[in-house]
């Protein structure tokens, strides 16, 4: 979907003329930030950055670039499509490319704790920072609050996510904090369904920072996601969930959390990106006619 002579330019611009990447970010056209008046449509793609670069039908998918960076060109161009989340290396080709003009971007910061590594609790911030996505103009930062509570390294993730709530919010930066209560299974994290567990998530991801003014939450249509949202106010984007082979009932856990009250949009990536079943402008569209409609 990137022509051999846009992606030789792209190669070549990264080599010949960093300083264009700044130039790049200084010339987008902005939007306002996450007050739209309607739902928001965000596309996720920062995962191939914590190592997780497959899909249930491609376990390679998104280890080509080229590939990727095609179909978020396609992505941010429809209309449905609010904005992105992404890290630096994505979110400034995809200025290279002009493909951020009157998008929401925000800044993937904490990406260390690897999927299935056994740091993978120690996450620390090692993305973008404060300074960075105010440098790049961008409109927020998005961190991941994973808690296990018998992981000791839980304990300086949710200090960092602290801090850095308390930076971005003096700036007038969107904090999108991710709680996302976790356990280890076969020596991998896995996020639980416990009610109880995600409540308690919520709880300590809304009182984080010395203000809560400009926080975000991001939560999974996992377990019960009106009972998880019942322990904050704050307004919420769910996420699209991992990639499976039921895309209708994907589709239908969608429609079912957008209703919820704090719940303000959606953020999807992989099944989106890499639909099953569907060409991606047609889950594209659908998608946008959930979150818009609702």
């Amino acid at each position: 979907m990137l022509s051999d002579q846009q992606y030789d330019d792209l190669i070549e611009t990264r080599a010949r003329r960093p300083e264009a990447v700044a130039e790049a970010a200084r010339s987008r056209k902005p939007r306002d930030q996450m007050d739209t008046g309607r739902g928001l449509l965000l596309i996720a793609a920062d995962h191939a950055a914590r190592g997780v670069v497959g899909t249930e039908e491609n376990p390679t998918a998104l280890a080509s670039r080229r590939d990727l960076l095609g179909r978020l060109v396609v992505a941010m161009d429809h209309q449905a499509v609010d904005g992105i989340i992404a890290t630096a290396d994505v979110i400034e080709e995809l200025l290279l490319l002009r493909a951020l003009d009157d998008k929401i971007v925000i800044g993937s910061m904490n990406r260390s704790g690897l999927a299935g590594s056994a740091w993978e609790m120690d996450d620390r911030f090692n993305c973008y920072d404060p300074p960075g996505l105010l440098d790049s103009r961008l409109d927020g930062g998005k961190m991941l609050l994973r808690i296990d509570m018998k992981d000791p390294a839980s304990n300086a993730t949710i200090v960092a996510c602290g801090e850095n709530v308390t930076r971005l919010a003096r700036s007038q930066l969107i904090s999108l904090v991710e709680p996302l209560p976790s356990v280890r299974l076969g020596g991998r994290s896995q996020p639980t369904a416990d009610p109880e567990a995600m409540a308690r998530a919520v709880s300590v991801a809304s009182g984080l920072g010395a203000t809560s003014a400009y926080t975000w939450l991001q939560l999974p249509p996992i377990g019960d996601l009106e009972r998880s949202l019942g322990a904050s106010s704050l307004p919420t984007l769910m996420q699209g969930g991992d990639p499976n082979r039921n895309p209708d009932l994907t589709l239908r856990r969608w429609e079912e959390g957008l209703r919820l009250p704090q719940v303000r949009g959606l953020i999807a990536g992989r099944n989106i990106l890499y639909p099953t079943g569907r060409q991606m402008g047609e889950i594209l569209t659908i998608a946008g006619e959930l979150v818009h409609r609702v």
